[in-house]
């Protein structure tokens, strides 16, 4: 009897299908595994990643790494914590000691009087919070009608669902089965008062609960308000009792050389969203400051008092608070708020040189620590970006063909000005290819 040996078939050559069981986020997959960029370790304005490369910042990571990479302080901070507590919820009767020292530590610095603080996990849990507290309110008020909630052409406020609905970038809108996850929503224009307000009158304002904006639009291009357009649409809804909801997410905790953007603009929110600067990323941390017209009914002593129904697990998260603190220690005793003051000055210069010197810039707009680069047709910010990394910088393409810069708020006057010749540079190099 003759035993024929069954073979298994050889291997299949390696495919996308068998990489990293991470998913990347907002990724277009096919084209970024593979390539990817691993970062294994941070020291100030600077990152190294697992294959040899020591990149510059340029990006503060995602708008967050304020006070830069590394800091044995806030580690410190967080270590202390943790042995102590790590943390303990803050529903109804609960709380811990580190939540409730961040909200009067917060209270104090908000341009918003006499604030309240809900403290969540970051910036889309902000969104939705301020969202829905906003037509909880008018249910409140018995004017139920009151639930859209108006945002800005080009807006992001993150990927929750409220956050997803009230984008004006329509690529995070689309693919969920509707215009929006949540329908009440509509758009206003990027910078023009007059159409807004004639939206409002189309929409009637005993419909629309909110209106939503970055003092500075991050992801849609860095799009610095135009002169008297903020103003213009905070009196707008002042006028038709629209609740006014300030995302300073990216803006907040001294990106503009100011505190807070609301004070840069000389705005009066109703609420102010923030996340990424209270720790610099060193910790999820997020919330809302809230005027007293909106949280003071909930605190009326009576048995008809409602509950705001609304409330996560890591609310309010002991350690993260912690680190919040120490955080704030650092922005003052460094002094970092007004060094975003005299950094502005100089990417302002720089970038005014950029678009003067280089012809293949469209554009280049800035406020605070925040700039943006729009290339012409000719080039794609995102190869753009690709060349900057062998150059050793990170920038980030942004809609609109546009390359980010917001560095962190410690660095030097020479890395900024050779990120922006290095941003030259590949443009340059990109451009004659």
């Amino acid at each position: 009897m003759t035993v024929t040996d069954i073979s298994h078939p050889a291997p299949a050559s390696p495919t996308l299908l068998d990489g990293p069981a991470l998913w990347p986020a907002q990724a277009h997959t096919p084209t970024v595994l593979g390539r990817q960029l691993v970062v294994e370790r941070g020291a100030g304005s600077w990152l190294y990643t697992t294959d040899g490369r020591r990149l510059f910042d340029g990006t503060a990571g995602l708008w967050h790494a304020n006070v830069g990479h590394g800091r044995p302080e806030l580690a410190q901070a967080a270590y202390d914590q943790m042995r102590q507590l790590e943390t303990f919820h803050i529903f109804a009767r609960y709380a811990n000691d580190k939540a409730l020292e961040l909200g009067e530590v917060l209270a104090e610095i908000s341009p918003i009087d006499r604030a309240k603080l809900i403290l969540n996990s970051g910036g889309s849990d902000a969104i939705d919070v301020a969202c829905k507290l906003a037509r909880r309110h008018w249910q409140r008020e018995g004017r139920g009608s009151k639930k859209i909630i108006l945002s800005r052409e080009f807006a992001y406020h993150g990927l929750h669902a409220f956050g997803t609905s009230i984008a004006g970038l329509e690529f995070n809108r689309e693919g969920y089965g509707s215009e929006s996850l949540v329908p009440e929503t509509a758009r206003i224009s990027l910078n023009d008062p007059a159409q807004v307000e004639a939206l409002i009158t189309e929409l009637g304002p005993e419909n629309i609960a909110a209106l939503v904006t970055e003092a500075v639009q991050g992801t849609g291009g860095v799009n610095p308000p135009a002169p008297g357009y903020l103003e213009a649409i905070s009196r707008l809804c002042k006028e038709h009792d629209i609740l006014l909801i300030l995302d300073e997410v990216i803006t907040g905790f001294g990106r503009m050389g100011t505190m807070f953007a609301a004070e840069y603009y000389g705005l009066e929110p109703d609420m102010i969203t923030f996340a990424k600067g209270v720790t610099s990323g060193y910790a999820p941390l997020g919330g809302v400051m809230v005027a007293p017209r909106l949280w003071e009914p909930f605190y009326q002593d009576s048995p008809n008092t409602p509950i705001f129904r609304h409330g996560a697990t890591y609310a309010g998260h002991a350690t993260a608070c912690a680190v919040a603190l120490k955080h704030m220690e650092i922005l003052e005793s460094e002094r970092l708020v007004p060094r975003v003051g005299e950094l502005a000055g100089v990417l302002g210069s720089a970038l005014d040189n950029l678009a003067s010197q280089n012809p293949l810039v469209a554009q280049v707009r800035y406020a605070g620590l925040l700039g943006g680069v729009t290339l012409s047709d000719q080039l794609s910010a995102e190869q753009v970006c690709d060349d900057l990394v062998e150059l050793g910088f990170i920038g980030r393409p942004l809609r609109g063909n546009t390359i980010q810069i917001s560095p962190p708020f410690i660095t030097t006057d020479s890395e900024l000005l050779d990120f922006v010749a290095a941003i030259s540079q590949a443009i340059t190099e990109r451009g004659a290819k």
